[in-house]
């Protein structure tokens, strides 16, 4: 593999920096909104699961014991 000399990799590495798309502010928002809703969606949902099975396992120890 050649190598290049530290200008041209400089070079090279502000060029592909340059391609790079950058959300807006407006895009970082709504994304970052997104990701806690979910969040807080999917802890709902395990909380849930959690006492259904805390509370079927609590019934059926209860009928043995």
């Amino acid at each position: 593999m050649a190598r290049t000399n530290p200008l041209q990799f400089i070079q090279q590495v502000r060029a592909e920096v340059a391609k790079v798309v950058w959300p807006t502010r407006r895009e970082v928002l709504l994304t970052t909104v997104m990701v806690l809703i979910m969040a807080a969606l999917t802890a709902v949902f395990f909380a849930l699961v959690d006492l259904g099975i805390r509370s079927g396992l609590q019934g059926i120890l209860s009928m043995f014991g």
